[in-house]
């Protein structure tokens, strides 16, 4: 049954395949970050029209004291300055 239910309703192969409904850990709001992680906020980036990737921008335990109160701005300026990113891609499952 479960070809037939595939091939009927191919939807259901991305969303077991992909698990993009599941968020783990659960009950967590993962639109805010800076609860979970320090020095921490949440982006979005429009990659083409009609696209739009969201990223959490993490800045390291040394630069810590510095980011403490900075709002948006000043965390999409820390991407453009001289030190390394960093870029997790945490695969095709789960959530950020």
């Amino acid at each position: 049954s479960v070809p037939f239910l595939i091939r009927l309703f191919p939807s259901l192969l991305t969303k077991f395949v992909y698990l993009n409904f599941l968020a783990f850990p659960f009950f967590v709001d993962f639109r805010r970050p800076e609860l979970l992680v320090n020095n921490t906020i949440s982006l979005h980036l429009t990659t083409e029209p009609g696209v739009t990737v969201g990223i959490w921008h993490t800045v390291p335990g040394s630069r810590g004291a510095e980011a403490q109160g900075k709002d948006q701005r000043w965390y999409e300026e820390a991407l453009a300055d001289a030190h390394p990113v960093i870029i997790y891609l945490h695969g095709n499952g789960g959530t950020r």
